[in-house]
């Protein structure tokens, strides 16, 4: 992950969803207050965005939205039992843990927007991905044509400098041509 958020803040943020939300299943809130009281836990809390591409992932929804109550996600196992997923999040402590967090208007809310973390397993975009190759094209391109621009000018100064007015002439018609590109 890039940019960690620290422990403080996500547990901050904990508290205040908590205060703010009913959940749909409380056995979730206890499983966030128990992620809560241990700061090696937190330190592998992440909130990201459509969990369920990640490798272990909890989801949890407030009664304000239509989703699934609770879901946990371990390796393409899904189980919507809350005392599995206590259960493998205390015996796996060094694993990372990515929470989806499902509530009205959370993209509109800065307290979520602070600790939302970056999905680093969603799948690639293959149109952004042609859209940056694209883009790289064109850089290396026109870095190439700046250079082979630069080149044709020493030529024409040698050119003139030799007094070879049919190289100079061939080099300038080189030039206007790559310069029109």
């Amino acid at each position: 992950m890039n940019n960690p958020v620290p422990v403080l803040e996500k547990r901050d943020f904990l508290k205040w969803f908590l205060d703010q939300y009913q959940l749909k299943r409380r056995e979730c809130a206890w499983l966030l207050n128990f992620l809560m009281s241990d700061d090696d836990l937190m330190e592998r809390v992440h909130f990201v965005e459509q969990a369920d591409y990640c490798p272990k992932a909890l989801l949890i929804s407030a009664n304000d939205v239509d989703s699934v109550p609770f879901a946990f996600h371990k390796n393409q196992h899904v189980t919507m039992d809350a005392e599995k997923s206590f259960h493998d999040i205390r015996l796996n402590r060094h694993e990372e843990i990515f929470i989806q967090l499902n509530f009205n208007n959370k993209q509109s809310t800065p307290q979520y927007m602070a600790v939302l973390e970056e999905n680093p397993y969603l799948p690639i975009n293959e149109d952004e991905a042609n859209v940056q190759s694209l883009l790289a094209e064109m850089v290396l391109e026109d870095s190439i044509r700046t250079f082979r621009l630069q080149q044709l000018e020493l030529e024409i100064d040698q050119a003139l400098s030799r007094g070879d007015k049919e190289a100079f002439h061939e080099l300038v018609e080189k030039y206007k041509d790559l310069e029109a590109l």
